[in-house]
């Protein structure tokens, strides 16, 4: 039983140094991007945005696969990446739940041509300009035209990320999501394409710290669902408001309540849309 207490305690304090050494690879890599990969990106495709931006996304992806690997490879977490293939198409909305600080690594290590809403500050901080000008990651200081630029966005072809809640679930208090992503698919008649992230055990949480490890490594699930017609949860005859909220209700059953079960856009032909991932309905 000593020996047992030995090695968990061993075994958690590698996990809390393998963390640290992590998140401190991951800044430093953000920092040798932005004072040397990116410059060279920019000056390299200067009379090419175009290539600018394809260069300067698939660097990031590499980027955060290599530091998903990075963290395996320390022991601090192992994950599971179910329906991986189908983030390789072009235009999609992709809508995510978040319990984690790297959920957005996980999902970008896997999108070719990855966009994103960022913070308007991240524009002008000196360590994220470079890498968030060079992919043209939309700002979301952009006001009444940010629907319009995501919209834009997934119709060009990338492949947009948001997490509807805003910031990372709180596991203290009752998810709510925000309209700003169901107003995208209304607005822009787009599927979504849904995934869902589990984290067991919660760890990297809203209000955690990083040096708050788990009793064991984590394993994270991340499911990508098949897309959902925007027109299957549509209501008939209502506005764009009322369509969001429909929208957003059912994003928020999907994420939080087992997965779309029952009528959610009941309009005059009552539609019925059932939400079920690789395998059975999503959990």
């Amino acid at each position: 039983m000593a020996l047992e207490t030995l090695r968990s305690g061993v075994d958690r304090g590698w996990r809390i140094v393998a963390t640290g050494l992590s998140f401190t690879v991951f800044g430093v890599g953000g920092l040798l991007l932005w004072a040397v990969v990116f410059p060279w990106v920019r000056w390299c495709f200067r009379h090419a945005p175009e290539r600018r931006r394809a260069a300067a996304r698939r660097i990031i992806q590499r980027s955060f696969a290599g530091f998903i690997e990075w963290m395996r490879m320390l022991g601090v977490m192992t994950y599971t990446f179910e329906g991986a293939e189908k983030l390789q198409r072009p235009g999609l909305l992709v809508l995510a739940n978040h319990p984690t600080l790297i959920d957005v690594v996980f999902l970008i290590s896997r999108l070719p041509n990855a966009d994103c809403v960022v913070r308007s500050g991240l524009f002008a901080n000196p360590f994220t300009r470079g890498p968030v000008r060079a992919t043209d990651y939309i700002s979301n200081g952009g006001g009444p035209e940010l629907v319009d630029d995501c919209i834009r966005s997934v119709r060009g072809g990338s492949a947009l990320v948001i997490f509807p809640e805003g910031t990372r679930t709180r596991p203290d208090r009752r998810p709510e999501l925000q309209r700003g992503a169901a107003n995208i698919a209304v607005r822009g008649g787009i599927d979504i394409t849904p995934v869902s992230i589990h984290c067991d055990p919660p760890t990297l949480g809203k209000g955690l710290p990083w040096y708050r490890v788990p009793t064991r490594r984590f394993h994270v699930t991340i499911r990508v669902h098949d897309d959902i017609p925007i027109t299957s949860l549509l209501a008939l005859g209502r506005g764009e408001a009322a369509q969001a909220r429909i929208v957003t209700d059912g994003l928020r059953r999907l994420f939080f309540e087992g997965g779309l079960d029952g009528r959610i856009g009941q309009g005059d032909q009552g539609l019925d849309h059932r939400i079920a991932g690789p395998g059975g309905p999503p959990g």
